[in-house]
């Protein structure tokens, strides 16, 4: 009877569908010394658990501290770096001489020209812009037909 409801278990093992209790059975029966023979060829599949948890990780594990000089130093080189390219940036840019040319002009018509070129260059800019977006109104306007 035992080994006949051992056997069911052991279909509904192979097909997951054991619950946990019904594994534990299993694992049991197969830990205690009377297995039926035709079972023993499961035996080392449900033993494997016990054994697994009996074994202990023994070997040391060296630590090496090279690695650990090596990043402290590379971090110290890499904020002298940084510091030195702070202070020739900082040193640059107050030593310049300060230019007094901010594109201004004494003359208002010369200033009037320059202006209008500025302003006809920012106009073709968003011209094109405006342009690009004709290919938007034309989209929507096929989306607004077909989704009517």
């Amino acid at each position: 009877m035992a080994l006949d409801r051992i056997e069911k278990l052991l279909e509904k093992y192979f097909e997951a569908e054991t619950t946990i209790a019904e594994e534990k059975e299993l694992k049991n029966y197969f830990a205690s010394s009377n297995v039926a023979p035709p079972l023993e060829q499961y035996k080392p599949m449900f033993g494997y658990a016990t054994q697994a948890k009996q074994e202990q990780f023994k070997a040391t594990i060296p630590l090496s501290t090279k690695k650990r000089k090596s990043v402290v130093w590379l971090s110290v080189a890499a904020s002298v770096a940084v510091l030195l390219s702070v202070g020739l940036f900082t040193f640059n840019h107050y030593n310049q001489p300060v230019s007094e040319d901010l594109g201004t002009y004494d003359d208002p018509e010369v200033a009037f020209r320059e202006t209008q070129k500025a302003l006809a260059l920012i106009s073709k800019s968003v011209n094109r812009g405006i342009e690009s977006m004709e290919y938007i109104n034309e989209y929507e306007q096929s989306k607004n037909k077909v989704f009517k």
